[in-house]
């Protein structure tokens, strides 16, 4: 009999297995839903859906870059110890290749991997490997020079930290050292000018009320503020901060001395933001005794 997209979607929701999997499970069954089920599950391919609700806050950070171009993709497993897998690893950087073609996360899922999508590459890892696992984020960059850096590296082009530094000028050496300030001091932006306003309205509306806490006059307070938002903007915009290569230099009078200019950055951290409920040893163990 025919099997339809419907059931195919259908069954990938149940089951968790990817589309081809479940197109083959529903052939094999003659469409029968329950049978298609058993056998996916007796092919191991049906793990999955039990793993998708857990949380996955670990995995590698993937970097690349093409003809000015470069890329740097998120992808998360539960556990660091999956990170270091060498299958993992190949899947990631993959999966990092493909995102060279295409402009968002969504374009990237479906990418094709090898005759599959890169989603349904992924589901069958996490019932190959055992874990829930995902492609969480991706970043894109363009420029004249794209140098890439990672941290905490696990393989080649891939780690905990993954960033993305563009600019005009041929000076690999010193992108790669900027790229290194970036990992470590996560600037929120390149400079005053892409700033999010609500942030700097939000720290100028702080210093204001502890400024006002010294009781002294407002035409005073004005002039405090001035100097403290200067020293926030060195703060948080990367071609203000002190260099940490040189931090008798700015970023920006450094990239001017090493006859560049930054255009601009991405950096991906694994795990970012994402909430991981942690459990004490003592109710760990209590758990297990109660099962």
């Amino acid at each position: 009999m025919a099997i339809t997209a419907a059931q195919v979607k259908e069954l990938r929701e149940k089951s968790g297995a990817g589309m081809m999997d479940a197109k083959k499970a529903l052939t094999e069954t003659d469409g029968d839903m329950e049978a298609a089920m058993d056998w996916l599950r007796t092919k191991g391919l049906a793990k999955a859906a039990k793993k998708s609700g857990r949380i996955a806050a670990e995995g590698l950070v993937a970097v690349k870059v093409r003809d000015g171009r470069g890329v740097a993709v998120e992808v998360n497993s539960e556990t660091d110890f999956v990170g270091k897998n060498a299958e993992f690893q190949s899947m990631v950087d993959a999966i990092a290749t493909a995102a060279l073609g295409v402009d968002t996360l969504d374009a990237l899922l479906a990418a094709d991997l090898g005759g599959k999508s890169v989603a349904d590459t992924v589901t069958d890892k996490i019932a190959t490997i055992g874990e829930n696992m995902g492609v969480r984020r991706m970043a894109m960059l363009e420029g004249g020079t794209v140098v890439t850096y990672v941290h905490n590296a696990a393989a080649t082009d891939m780690g905990k930290i993954g960033v993305l530094v563009a600019m005009t000028g041929d000076n690999a050496e010193f992108g790669r050292q900027v790229a290194m300030h970036i990992a470590a001091t996560n600037p929120a932006s390149l400079s005053e000018d892409d700033l999010d306003p609500a942030v700097v309205e939000k720290e100028k509306q702080v210093q204001m009320d502890i400024a006002r806490e010294s009781g002294k006059p407002e035409a005073v307070i004005e002039k405090m503020i001035v100097g403290r938002m200067k020293k926030f903007m060195s703060e948080i915009t990367l071609l203000n901060q002190a260099f940490v290569v040189n931090p008798d230099l700015t970023v920006a009078k450094a990239a001017e001395e090493a006859g560049v200019a930054i255009t601009g950055f991405k950096r991906l951290e694994v795990g970012e933001g994402i909430e991981v409920e942690k459990e004490d040893f003592a109710a760990e163990v209590a758990k297990v005794g109660q099962s």
